[in-house]
């Protein structure tokens, strides 16, 4: 079941269980969804559909040290409860020894050969390591592969 579908299903189910604060923040969830489908005129797939959890991911993070900071700890402990129900929707994440396995594959798929080759070993990185690799790490370990 594709992300938005299986999202779409989690917030009935809420508004059958009447549990605010998880339809609140799916509702959010899907209204990035929403906004960035028609900002782009694009139908989103999973791959872009994680990016946004990812975004939104950070934007709690964010807040929550900003609330913790303030000394409101009421307000960073919603944050934690919203954050942690939106990575109950990332994709289990590759080691860092599986990434490094999978861009050193790559490499020696490509045969590149320098740092020029760099940019041809990201895109097909960027294409298949996409949702099941952190995009730092991807970048830090193509820098890397290209000697």
């Amino acid at each position: 079941m594709p992300l938005k579908e299986q999202i779409t299903e989690d917030m009935k189910t809420a508004m059958r269980a009447k549990d605010s604060e998880r339809l609140g923040c799916i509702r959010l969830l899907q209204a990035a969804i929403k906004q960035k489908e028609i900002d782009e005129r694009i139908t989103l797939d999973d791959a872009a559909v994680v990016a946004i959890i990812d975004k939104l991911i950070k934007q709690r993070k964010d807040s929550i040290s900003a609330f913790a900071g303030a000394g409101r700890q009421d307000l960073a402990d919603k944050e934690k409860a919203e954050m942690a129900l939106l990575q109950a929707y990332l994709p289990e994440r590759m080691s860092a020894e599986a990434t490094r396995a999978a861009v050193q594959a790559i490499v020696a798929e490509l045969g590149a050969a320098g740092p020029g080759d760099m940019g041809r070993v990201m895109g097909v990185v960027k294409t298949r390591l996409s949702i099941c690799a952190c995009f730092r790490m991807r970048g830090k370990l193509c820098v890397r592969a290209c000697p």
